[in-house]
Parts: C-alpha cells; structure tokens; sequence
C-alpha cells in the first residue's frame, strides 16, 4: 500500500515598485495571501530611475491531503486536475 500527499497547484502574482530590494521584499511579503509563500521575485530597473519594479510569484502551500493506492499508477490515477503529488511513503 503506497501513501501519497497531495497538495493543489496553484500561483498569483504581483507588482510592487520600490526603491531597494529590502523594500520590495517587504512590500510583496505584505501582499501574500493566506496559504501561499512567495517563491520568485525578478526585479528590473527602470532607464534613467533608480525605482525598481519586482513582481511576486506566491505558490499556494496549504490544504494538502493524503491518497491511498496499491501502486504508483493507482496513485496517479486519483490525482485531481490542479493537484500534485508531493511524496509517497509506504505503509
């Protein structure tokens, strides 16, 4: 008997304009919803301006769940549109 854990997939984004890095990290870090982490933040400099412009990627981490199966297969087969399999164990 293999034990899965799934949780769903599932990302946001936005952009915050600020003057360092220290900032826009703290700007995106306060615009994080509920259940997600902020996983990638690209800066560019404008031409000319010291502003920068960050855009924040959050990945939902929470509302995982566990599936039984057989088999790795059996697995696969009950993985919702949405989800991903995040680690199998044996029982």
């Amino acid at each position: 008997m293999l034990i899965g854990s799934i949780r769903p997939v599932e990302t946001r984004t936005a952009t915050v304009e600020a003057h360092s890095l220290a900032e826009a990290h703290e700007l995106l870090e306060q615009q994080c919803p509920p259940g997600f982490d902020l996983a990638n933040v690209p800066v560019q400099m404008g031409k000319g301006t010291t502003l920068l412009t960050a855009v924040g990627t959050y990945v939902r981490r929470d509302g995982g769940r566990e599936i039984e199966a057989a088999d790795r297969p059996g697995l696969d087969a009950q993985i919702p549109d949405g989800w991903e399999l995040v680690s199998i164990r044996s029982l």
